[in-house]
């Protein structure tokens, strides 16, 4: 305690408290460098500037109560206290600032490293991929027909495990298809013998068809939110194509020029979004194009059909050509309905036609003939004129 008899030993408070006060500066500066613990320089400051304000002011004004004094050295070894409280505070949150950024490097390292495998994983799938299809297509050309068909579905496989090579795939089958084919009379055959070249090959060639219609989307099919239908072209021109069947699927572009048609083919219920070329293409057999819908061009100048021929209740969107048709064997366009002018000039129709149309329609028929031995169902307002070969001329 303070009393007037150690009034000298507190006169030289404050110089005990600024030599603290040195020392505690000395520390701080030591412990900084050495990147240690700031307590003790911190402690030692607070105790020297107790001594040193509380001195201080004892000596200044000696009349001044001894409590103030003491009161106000206290106050600044806690401002000391306070400003070490401070300061560790916002350590501590830098800390927890770089721990987070650390924490999103380490994230962002761990995204791109993800990234690089997923990149690489596609690649070497993609390589085996292409290793696949290249090996596929050498064993199309393989002298054993289980080979080719073996060959022929591990394409399709191919396909449906990567979507991106399924209008490559298609476009193989499809040039498969267009390879020279002349179906031998099997009928003379022995039923019960060996299978002949042509008809393995048949097999073969039916297996590229069913695989083709496997791989087009079904008509009913619906995408996943924000995608779109694949719509896939097929190129025939010239193909020999015999039970065809891709009914009830969507097509992109479909192409048959000077198609060979055998026995009976199907493309009702189908769905063409883009054109459709069945120029100078013959039907052997029966053909069944009922309840399509073609959205482009629907081209079949100079078509020949030997058989029935099945239009029913097809919608033709687009431009329409039927100029120069042959066709031998009964023809119905029941309900069909075409959205812009029909095109049957030079049309023969020499097996009976049903062309009472879903719709009215303007049609032009320059040099369009019909059979008079057949019954032939014409819309209102065309007229048959009888001409010297027996052959009906017709005018809408």
């Amino acid at each position: 305690m303070i009393t007037g008899k150690n009034d000298r030993l507190v006169g030289y408070l404050w110089i005990a408290g600024a030599v603290v006060v040195v020392v505690a500066v000395v520390l701080l500066v030591v412990q900084h460098l050495r990147k240690g613990s700031l307590l003790v320089p911190t402690l030692a400051g607070t105790i020297g500037a107790f001594m040193l304000v509380a001195g201080w002011l004892v000596v200044v004004d000696p009349t001044a109560p001894k409590n103030e004094a003491i009161k106000t050295g206290g106050l600044a070894g806690g401002a000391l206290v306070a400003l070490y409280a401070l300061w560790l505070n916002d350590r501590r949150r830098r800390t927890d600032e770089e721990r987070q950024r650390i924490e999103v490097a380490r994230q962002q390292i761990e995204v791109a490293r993800q990234r690089l495998e997923d990149a690489r994983a596609d690649h070497d799938r993609s390589r085996v991929a292409d290793e696949r299809f290249a090996r596929s297509i050498e064993l199309l050309g393989h002298d054993a027909e289980q080979v080719r068909v073996g060959a022929m579905h591990a394409l399709a496989g191919l396909a449906r495990s990567r979507p991106e090579y399924t209008q490559t795939v298609l476009d193989v089958l499809c040039a498969y298809l267009r390879r020279p084919f002349a179906e031998e009379d099997s009928a003379e055959e022995d039923s019960a013998g060996p299978k002949t070249g042509d008809e393995r090959e048949l097999e073969v060639r039916l297996t590229a068809q069913r695989l083709i219609a496997d791989l087009l989307p079904h008509d009913d099919a619906k995408p996943a939110d924000g995608e779109t239908t694949p719509h896939y072209d097929l190129d025939l021109t010239r193909a020999y194509l015999e039970y065809f069947d891709i009914s009830h699927r969507q097509v992109g572009n479909l192409v048959l020029r000077a198609a060979d048609l055998r026995e009976s083919n199907s493309f009702h219920h189908a769905v063409v979004h883009g054109g459709a070329w069945f120029t100078d293409a013959t039907s052997h057999g029966r053909l069944y194009l009922h309840h399509v819908v073609f959205h482009g061009k629907a081209w079949f100048s100079r078509f020949t059909g030997h058989e029935n021929t099945d239009y029913s209740a097809t919608r033709f969107l687009g431009p329409n050509k039927f100029a120069g048709v042959g066709f031998t064997g009964p023809v119905s366009f029941e309900g069909c309905e075409f959205a812009e002018p029909i095109d049957f000039e030079g049309a023969r129709f020499t097996g009976g036609v049903k062309l009472d149309l879903g719709k009215p329609a303007v049609a032009r028929t320059h040099a369009m003939y019909v059979s008079l031995e057949h019954e032939n169902v014409l819309p209102d307002g065309w007229v048959v004129e009888r001409r010297d070969d027996g052959a009906g001329l017709v005018r809408s």
